[in-house]
């Protein structure tokens, strides 16, 4: 099977696009960054062997052609002539490299798992072979081999994820760590980055250098960094910023009556979630807990009166209009509030806590949005159950490193699909998953899941998959409450916006009007 790639246009239109980018970017090393934020920036910086289109679904890239073997476990992708940023050759090695380094246990990468299909990528990960033996390498300077454990249908769109584009070796071996700074970057991506005023915003510029240089449609790119919604509209309305990562749900109603022609809303493969501690108490021996709490949330009331931008209620991890799959919805989830608690209360008396519930820490990350959501779960779970919850909101960046010691019981996450598909999902509970917030272990969880992505035949591959999510929402490592939607504004100025499932709209296909040269 081949795969080609298709036209490319240009335009004369330049400009500075400056996007509303949510909060700070906690790292733009591809393989330590993990927020939306950070990603977001890392998709104009650089180009991997594939992209997400306008409609959501992968398309080549940095690749312009792609050779699946007929079993669908060897891939050999050709890459295009292009350059990095500083003038050299990209070539097939850079993208070897990367992703030898991306499953070195060394590096700490947070999605080392997502290149779990290719042939020995397990084994590196869990520290019992070698980086060098990943089943990947070049075929002189233009050629990457990929060899797969299984055959794997969603595998381009892996590859459109910025965990797995090129690192540019030379920059690498002279800064370590420190490459993904601004001035010293090299990159091979539609912009360069130029500066990074923390707590401010980023600045990229167009890179001359890039393949298709000529259809970039904008000079540079400012990414502007703010920790609630509240703030970024305001940005908006006074025309700092042309495009907001989001909006603040208090003020849906109004920005539909007066800026309803510039906002845009659409279903996203994404998942909002209370993580729960399960290496701690009170949650580490205790499943009627954890499934008391979720029980009393009323999630219905949630997207109604607090989200409010048309988000749907989330009684699963995975969202239901993802790609051959349904979710296994729990049976409380058609139950009223009245049944819902009373089995609550049921739960906590079996549990030993009738009487004495316990005290419980919400964290969340600072935004008007976070906080109105704590605010309603917390009187919640005190009205049904009396359980007296504090809360505590902290910058993005804190909120991260609180989780990954372990300090946080309960805390605000959610989980942005990287491909349509519903182990990209599950997977991310996996015991060894690097993004395993909850830090969730069952060994029959994660049977289910390798099994899943062993066979080969779609109908038992989903059952397998719905078993283990049954079986982890039975568990309750965490409490879905909504599914996203995404909500931008978009400024009249600015051309090409599409939205689409993934909520990926990359710089160099907008234009924007009125500032040309």
């Amino acid at each position: 099977m081949r795969l080609g790639a298709g036209a490319v246009g240009h335009g004369d239109t330049r400009a500075t696009l400056r996007r509303g980018n949510g909060p700070e970017p906690e790292s733009l090393d591809l393989h330590r960054a993990r927020s939306e934020a950070a990603l977001t920036i890392l998709r104009d910086l650089y180009e991997g062997l594939a992209a997400i289109g306008a409609d959501g679904a992968p398309v080549l890239a940095a690749a312009d052609r792609c050779d699946i073997s007929d079993d669908g476990k060897m891939y050999r992708f050709h890459l295009r002539f292009a350059h990095w940023s500083n003038g050299e050759a990209v070539v097939a090695e850079d993208f070897a490299a990367a992703w030898r380094r991306l499953v070195d246990p060394h590096t700490g990468a947070q999605y080392a798992g997502i290149l779990e299909q290719v042939r020995g990528a397990a084994a590196i990960t869990a520290g019992t072979a070698a980086p060098s033996t990943l089943g990947v390498h070049s075929d002189g300077s233009e050629t990457l081999v990929v060899e797969l454990t299984r055959p794997t249908p969603y595998f381009l769109s892996v590859l459109a994820h910025p965990a797995t584009f090129p690192i540019n070796r030379g920059s690498l071996a002279a800064h370590g760590g420190g490459f993904a700074k601004p001035g010293v970057m090299v990159s091979n991506g539609a912009f360069e980055l130029t500066r990074w005023d923390f707590d401010s915003h980023l600045v990229a510029v167009r890179n001359a250098q890039y393949w298709n240089d000529k259809a970039t449609q904008l000079d540079g790119v400012e990414y502007y960094s703010f920790a609630d919604a509240a703030t970024e509209l305001r940005a908006f309305r006074t025309g700092q910023v042309d495009v907001t990562s989001t909006i603040p749900a208090a003020q849906v109603p109004w920005i539909k009556e007066h800026l309803g022609q510039m906002l845009h809303v659409a279903p996203q493969l994404a998942v909002y979630y209370l993580g729960l501690n399960m290496s701690k108490p009170p949650f580490d021996k205790s499943r009627e807990l954890r499934q008391a709490l979720s029980l009393v949330i009323d999630r219905e009331r949630l997207v109604q009166s607090v989200t409010a931008a048309g988000e749907a209620p989330a009684y699963t991890f995975v969202p239901p209009q993802i790609n051959d799959y349904s979710p296994p919805l729990p049976e409380y989830s058609a139950w009223p509030m009245p049944r819902r608690i009373a089995r609550a209360r049921q739960l906590l008396r079996d549990a030993g806590l009738d009487g004495k519930p316990p005290t419980l820490e919400l964290r969340y990350n600072s935004g008007e949005l976070h906080s109105r959501i704590a605010i309603a779960v917390a009187r919640m779970w005190k009205d049904a159950l009396g359980v007296d919850t504090t809360l505590r909101a902290e910058e993005f960046k804190v909120l991260l490193q609180d989780i990954e010691r372990g300090d946080a019981a309960v805390f605000r996450a959610s989980w942005l699909g990287d491909y349509n598909d519903a182990y990209g999902f599950l997977q991310v509970l996996q015991r060894r998953s690097g993004v395993n917030l909850p830090r969730y272990a069952n060994p029959t969880y994660d049977e289910l899941l390798v099994r899943a992505s062993n066979d080969g035949d779609p109908a038992r591959r989903r059952e397998l998959l719905r078993s283990a999510e049954a079986l982890m929402l039975a568990d309750q490592p965490l409490i879905p409450l909504f599914f996203y939607v995404s909500k931008h504004l978009v400024d009249a100025r600015i051309h090409g916006w599409q939205d689409n499932a993934m909520n990926i709209a990359y710089s160099k296909n907008l234009t924007k009007a009125g500032e040309g040269k």
